[in-house]
């Protein structure tokens, strides 16, 4: 039985990826310091005996004892709410915990697959976005500590894999959905559904004309599956290129929801706030064979029966 370390293993994404490594055989150690994590997101793993789990903090030393074939650092803070009131804990993360889980990697001879993400291509100048585009990033700006930490996550990969001959892999994950995000993490689907079953005002920024492209979970677990397993190094973009405004989807979720009390309220625009986002996914279909299978419209009804449970409705 092959053996992976998954860190972040209890937020969002992390624990989805525990659920396929563990259906797909593997014996999986999921690593988690809690930061924004939840337990109840993988407490159904525990009576597992191929999962274990490790209360840490990757930013210090890494150890876990024995043979490891494969690493998945999906730790982060990754919502503009959390490393805005964390911003030391998100550099450090991406980081000195990079760091440490490439030093783990090489230790164990060990593949390891690192969570980057569309922000490192920052506000675009370029659209949709290649992985050969180099981005528009303020480093000093309010999300420049995201921004850079993911940046710098990419430098020192790459470092690891040419100097010290580590196998690697990078994926550039664009905006994904689906059960089990956190009601309260301050990104736009939680924030809508959330503002829809209650009946309360779905906050628009701007004009609302800003887009975003949305990715629904199974299908980005699916392609860093098969990055994980493929023979490419370079970064690859994971995300679905059907591009939507932020005003047509907080429509599609009120109409979804239907509360007659939701409704649109605006706010200013945030400093650096990206006004376009979509994947040039040519890569990931040439190397994977991967695209995105699960439209938009039935992964929303997928995402609002998990937050009918979670939200309750004013």
């Amino acid at each position: 039985m092959k053996k992976v370390l998954i860190t972040g293993a209890a937020g969002f994404l992390g624990s989805h990826l525990c659920d396929r490594f563990i259906r797909e055989g593997y014996h999986v150690i999921g690593m988690d310091n809690l930061l924004t994590g939840n337990m109840a997101n993988i407490e159904h793993l525990f009576p597992l005996p191929q999962f274990e789990f490790y209360y840490h903090d990757i930013t210090k030393f890494v150890h876990v004892p024995g043979d490891l074939d494969y690493i998945l650092h999906f730790a982060s803070p990754a919502s503009p709410i959390d490393y805005l009131k964390m911003p030391i804990q998100t550099l450090k993360v991406g980081a000195l915990g990079t760091h440490n889980l490439l030093g783990l990697a090489r230790e164990k001879k060990a593949r390891i697959l690192v969570a980057s993400t569309s922000e490192v291509y920052g506000d675009p100048l370029e659209h949709p976005q290649s992985e050969e585009y180099w981005g528009n990033v303020n480093p000093v700006g309010p999300r420049g500590v995201y921004d850079e930490a993911k940046r710098f996550l990419e430098a020192i990969t790459m470092a690891y894999h040419t100097f010290h001959k580590v196998d690697t892999r990078i994926v550039r994950i664009f905006n994904t959905y689906g059960p089990r995000m956190r009601v309260e993490d301050g990104r736009v689907l939680p924030a809508f559904f959330s503002q829809a079953i209650r009946g309360e005002g779905l906050t628009v920024f701007g004009d609302g004309s800003q887009t975003r492209s949305f990715c629904y979970v199974d299908d980005l677990v699916e392609g860093i599956y098969r990055l994980l397993l493929s023979d490419y190094t370079q970064p690859v973009n994971i995300g679905n290129p059907a591009e939507i405004t932020i005003r047509e989807f907080a429509d599609e979720i009120m109409a979804l929801v239907g509360n007659p009390k939701a409704h649109i309220v605006t706010r200013p625009l945030p400093v650096d706030d990206p006004k376009v986002r979509q994947p040039d996914i040519t890569r990931a279909r040439e190397v994977l064979n991967w695209e995105p299978k699960v439209d938009r419209k039935e992964g929303l009804q997928r995402t609002y029966e998990y937050f009918k449970q979670v939200v309750k409705a004013d």
